[in-house]
């Protein structure tokens, strides 16, 4: 059993930044965000295993940042030069696996969602 709740979306310029916060109530050994918009997939945006090692979706690689906060029970995701593709419902998951970090059968566990709005 893992709650997870999303906090820190909303609207934004393009080319600027917003920053999501999901608190944990238990650490797993994986953790990530993920991001649905309407008509499209669910997309794997950044994930983080308890050694530390990241991934990343190629299209916001140089530009969002995932971390999490110990002393908070946070896991977050910087989100800098903000584009309209990034627009969707922004999900936190947590599971157990340590492979197919992106993928979204790996996690069991999924907020409520956050909704980020980037207009040009």
């Amino acid at each position: 059993q893992v709650q997870l709740v999303e906090s820190g979306g909303g609207s934004v310029q393009a080319g600027g930044s917003l920053r999501l916060s999901c608190g944990y109530s238990r650490a797993t050994n994986s953790m990530a965000w993920f991001r649905q918009a309407p008509g499209k997939e669910r997309e794997g945006v950044a994930a983080i295993r308890s050694d530390g090692i990241t991934s990343y979706a190629d299209s916001v690689k140089g530009r969002f940042t995932i971390s999490k906060d110990n002393t908070k029970n946070t896991l977050d995701l910087q989100m800098n030069s903000q584009k309209p593709e990034d627009t969707a419902m922004y999900y936190c998951a947590a599971g157990v696996s340590r492979w197919n970090l992106l993928l979204s059968r790996t996690y069991n566990y999924w907020g409520q969602g956050t909704q980020v709005t980037v207009s040009s």
